[in-house]
């Protein structure tokens, strides 16, 4: 049940409010009708199918943001499908991540396969059909307009497997995690700020798998640009790391990888700067008895200079880092 002690969708609960439903304390003959009319008819508007003879179970928690339902699940094997678009079909993206055994999601003519840890991105509201084994899944509910305003094409990436290793995967992951741990996140501003982090991630992550520009073309470039990319989210937090060290462990040239990283539409100094400033803000806002010093957690993440450390995050979060931290301590 929610917060409010009511089953309702989610388009009438309120910001930062938490519906959790469970078949555990209904009969196993109810259990199935249960969740096909609360959970699949009124929160999803889908049509749920058990995929095994084992007996039904199932659990989800939706936290809402502004612009932003987080959904958190686990059940016996099932397929949501959804056979024709609804009204609202292209107005919201949903980014899938599979937790545990195989999932398949199929729409618009095309099939993936995600292992556990995996993710994709497809059209809320359109027809298609996604199947879990048993396990745990979450998926993010984002508005289209939030993503159109960061990535030149959005149609592209969706239905594009993102791989369990991609950084920004990682990042949203962990990012994502408090929310299930009743973080309450007491003001407006701070829900605000949490739901932009969040839509900012899935933009980055999602360009991964589709570069704008007239590169896009070749693949060659696409795919060293990609590799590019990964090297710098799985080194972002050493301080050393610059173009030159980049571009030596990629065999070009640093002038090519300035122009490489220009078609994806950010510089060298943006990419590290925004993974590095992602990382301090979560590190910051997660739970801790005895909470660090705001300069290990700059030096951490890779910046050696705190001035600019500090000023860099006011500039990118409009808070100091010691106002982010404070602001979550008040929502514990």
């Amino acid at each position: 049940m929610s917060e409010t002690g009511k089953r309702q969708t989610s388009e009438c609960l309120p910001e930062l409010a938490t519906f959790r439903l469970s078949t555990d304390k209904f009969p196993q003959r109810k259990r199935l009708s249960m969740w096909r009319e609360e959970f699949g008819d009124k929160i999803l508007r889908v049509d749920i199918e058990p995929l095994s003879d084992i007996p039904f179970h199932a659990r989800s928690t939706l936290r809402i943001l502004p612009g932003l339902n987080a959904f958190s699940s686990t059940s016996s094997p099932l397929r949501f499908r959804r056979t024709s678009d609804g009204p609202d079909a292209d107005g919201s993206i949903a980014l899938i991540i599979n937790m545990t055994k195989d999932c398949v999601v199929s729409q618009r003519g095309r099939e993936v396969t995600l292992r556990a840890g995996d993710a994709v991105a497809v059209h809320h509201r359109s027809r298609g059909s996604a199947s879990f084994a048993e396990g745990s899944y979450f998926a993010l509910v984002i508005p289209r307009a939030e993503l159109a305003s960061r990535l030149s094409n959005l149609d592209e990436p969706t239905m594009q497997p993102i791989p369990r290793e991609q950084t920004t995967l990682r990042l949203i992951r962990s990012y994502m995690r408090p929310l299930w741990d009743e973080l309450r996140l007491a003001t407006s501003d701070l829900r605000s700020l949490v739901a932009t982090h969040v839509h900012d991630l899935a933009a980055m992550m999602l360009s991964r798998e589709h570069l704008s520009g007239e590169s896009n073309a070749s693949a060659v470039v696409a795919t060293r640009l990609a590799a590019v990319l990964d090297y710098i989210g799985a080194h972002f937090d050493d301080p050393e790391l610059n173009l030159d060290t980049v571009a030596h462990s990629q065999g070009v040239s640093p002038r090519y990888l300035q122009r490489l990283l220009e078609t994806s539409g950010s510089s060298f100094t943006a990419q590290v700067n925004e993974l590095r400033l992602q990382r301090a803000f979560a590190l910051l806002t997660e739970p801790a008895a005895s909470p660090r010093l705001i300069s290990d957690i700059a030096l951490e993440v890779g910046f050696s200079d705190i001035s600019y450390f500090n000023r860099s995050f006011h500039s990118r979060f409009g808070e100091s880092p010691s106002g982010i931290r404070t602001q979550s301590r008040r929502s514990h």
